[in-house]
C-alpha cells in the first residue's frame, strides 16, 4: 500500500489515509452575525472523504476578526450554525477540526466592534491591505492602519477568549481544535522579533515571545484533553508581513514546547512549499528548518503547502511528514482521496470565487461520480441568502 493510504492513529482517532484537508478562508458566513449557513454544511460533507477536515479559520471573538464574511464561534447563532455543519460532516462518515483565529493587527476598524483600532503585540502597522466590506455590501480593500499594543492586564482575557472558543467548539459538536499560530496572525506576531517589540513578559527572548501561543494551547488542552488539540505555524514565512530575526531559534524552540503537550498533530505551512509547487529543488534553508521541526517535534506531523499526489506521497515516505494537507486542490475536488487513487484528472480551482459569493466555485465542483452521472448533480442551493 502507499504510505498515502494508510490509516494512521491521531490523537482519538483513526484516520484511513493521509490526504488532509487544509484550513481555507471563503468568506461565506451570514449576516449579520457571521453565522455558518446550510450551504457551508454541504460544502463541507461534500469533502467529508478527507483523512480530517480542518475548518477554514473561525475567529473566537469580535476583536479577532481580519476579513469580511467570516465565521467567528463566538455567539450561540454561530455555535448553532457550526453545529448543522459538524453534524452533516458525521452523517457523511468524516472528522473534523475547527482552527481558532485570532488575526490581530491583520484586521480594520471597519471589521472590529465599534470601529476600534486592531490589537497587537506593538504598536506597528503592517504592509497590505484589509478585506471590508464597504457601505454597499460589497468586498472592499482597504489600507491597513496602526494598531493598539495590547496592555499587559489584557492577556489574560485575551487567553480567555481561546478558551471560549474551544468550549462552544465542543458544544458545535467539533472532534477538535487546532489552535492558528501561523500566516502572521497574533500568536505569530506575538511570537516572531519583527512583530514584537515589548519588553514585558511578553517580549524580548524567544520564551516570553511563544508565551501567548502555548497558553492559547494549554487552555485548549484544558478544555478537550491534547489528544484533540492541533496547533499550526508558518516558519520562515513572509505572508501578511510577518518575519524574525532567528527563525531557527524561534520555531525550533516553539516545536520543541508544543512536543511536551502530546497533542494530536502539529501542522506546518511547508517553508518550501513555492519550490515543491513549481516543482523545484527545494532551498537548503526551508529543508533545514522542516528537519529541525521533525527533530525537536516526535509527533504526528501534518504538512501543507504546495503538494500535488506524487510530492506528497515522496515526503511521506521520507519520513519529512505523517500527514499531508491539500488546499486549492481540496477546494475544487471535493473527492480528493478517490481521484488520487485513480490518478483520475483534478478539477480546476477558480481564484475569482475564492472568498465571497453562493455556490459557484464553491459547491458546485463535481465528483468523478457526478461527472459519470452515477450520483446526483452538486449542491447548488441559494436558499440560505
Amino acid at each position: 500500500m502507499e504510505k498515502l493510504f494508510e490509516p494512521i492513529r491521531v490523537g482519538r482517532l483513526d484516520l484511513p489515509h493521509r490526504i488532509c484537508m487544509a484550513p481555507l478562508t471563503r468568506s461565506r458566513a451570514a449576516q449579520p452575525g457571521n453565522v455558518p449557513t446550510p450551504l457551508m454544511a454541504c460544502y463541507y460533507a461534500q469533502r467529508a472523504s478527507a483523512a480530517l477536515i480542518i475548518s477554514e479559520a473561525t475567529q473566537v471573538s469580535m476583536q479577532g476578526q481580519g476579513y469580511a464574511w467570516t465565521p467567528g464561534i463566538h455567539s450561540r447563532e454561530q455555535i448553532e450554525g457550526w453545529r448543522r455543519v459538524a453534524e452533516a460532516v458525521h452523517e457523511a462518515g468524516g472528522r473534523m477540526f475547527m482552527q481558532l483565529w485570532h488575526v490581530g493587527r491583520i484586521s480594520h476598524p471597519e471589521l472590529q466592534p465599534d470601529k476600534m483600532l486592531p490589537v497587537a503585540p506593538s504598536a506597528i502597522r503592517p504592509a497590505g491591505e484589509a478585506f471590508i466590506e464597504n457601505e454597499r455590501g460589497e468586498g472592499e480593500l482597504a489600507p491597513f492602519v496602526t494598531p493598539r499594543w495590547l496592555q499587559l492586564e489584557e492577556m489574560p482575557y485575551l487567553v480567555r477568549q481561546y478558551t471560549r472558543g474551544a468550549r462552544n467548539a465542543q458544544r458545535a459538536g467539533m472532534d477538535g481544535v487546532e489552535v492558528h499560530g501561523a500566516n502572521g496572525y497574533l500568536p505569530d506576531q506575538f511570537a516572531e522579533s519583527r512583530t514584537n517589540r515589548r519588553n514585558d513578559e511578553y517580549g524580548g527572548p524567544v520564551e516570553n515571545r511563544a508565551r501567548l501561543l502555548l497558553e492559547a494551547v494549554e487552555t485548549c488542552c484544558d478544555v478537550w484533553g491534547s489528544e484533540a488539540i492541533g496547533v499550526r505555524i508558518s516558519p520562515l514565512s513572509t505572508f501578511n508581513d510577518i518575519g524574525d530575526d532567528n527563525p531557527e531559534e524561534t520555531f525550533g524552540y516553539i516545536a520543541g514546547k508544543l512536543n511536551d503537550f502530546k497533542l494530536a498533530y502539529l501542522h506546518v505551512v511547508n517553508p518550501a512549499a513555492a519550490q515543491i509547487e513549481k516543482r523545484l529543488p527545494s532551498e537548503p534553508r526551508a529543508l533545514r528548518m522542516v528537519e529541525l521541526i521533525r527533530k525537536n517535534y516526535r509527533g504526528t506531523l501534518m504538512m501543507a503547502g504546495g503538494f500535488d499526489r506524487d510530492s506528497a506521497q515522496t515526503w511521506l515516505e521520507l519520513g519529512r511528514a505523517d500527514l499531508i494537507a491539500f488546499g486549492r486542490k481540496f477546494l475544487a475536488n471535493p473527492d480528493l482521496p478517490e481521484r488520487f487513487r485513480r490518478r483520475a484528472p483534478l478539477n480546476r480551482d477558480d481564484p475569482s470565487t475564492y472568498y465571497g459569493g453562493g455556490a459557484k466555485g464553491y459547491t458546485d465542483y463535481p465528483t468523478l461520480a457526478q461527472e459519470k452521472g452515477e450520483q446526483p448533480a452538486p449542491c447548488v442551493d441559494e436558499a440560505w441568502r
